[in-house]
């Protein structure tokens, strides 16, 4: 069985871990193991210093740290507008059941007190036919389970 690595684990687990690291072909990262190709944190912050304190060609360095131009000055932008911590990957999507508003769970709420026994989907049509929002049923019922936790 292989040994687990604690390091690829975390990264994977911060949203961290760089989904090329066989692209970075900056030889820093591959002579010197303190330089992980691994962490995508490390990359893009070496890929600007790279540029930025050693005058180094964007084009050449963006490609050797496996990133495009656009990729480099998105970086940049960030970097410089939040620091180290603007270079970690933001979760992508919606961060909320966006298309359950304050409306449609106050009507999941009277319409389940009214009628306990509505299943999920019953309750999507209902949605769907008083607003005219299609919702995932599986929305409804994690939203559905997120208030039944809170009322215990």
């Amino acid at each position: 069985m292989p040994e687990k690595d604690p390091k690829l684990a975390a990264l994977r687990q911060q949203g961290t871990l760089n989904p090329r690291p066989g692209k970075v072909s900056d030889p820093l990262f591959v002579q010197d193991s303190f330089f992980d190709s691994r962490d995508l944190v490390q990359v893009k912050y070496e890929m600007l210093r790279r540029v930025q304190a050693e005058n180094h060609s964007v084009v050449r360095t963006a490609t050797a740290f496996g990133f495009s131009r656009p990729s480099f000055y998105q970086a940049r932008h960030t970097f410089q507008q939040s620091g180290l911590a603007g270079l970690v990957p933001h979760k992508r999507g919606p961060q909320q059941a966006h298309k359950l508003t304050d409306e449609v769970l106050a009507f999941l709420g009277v319409t389940r007190q009214k009628d306990p026994s509505l299943r999920t989907r019953e309750l999507v049509r209902l949605i769907e036919a008083r607003f005219g929002t299609r919702v995932h049923p599986r929305t409804v019922e994690r939203r559905l389970l997120r208030h039944q936790k809170k009322r215990r």
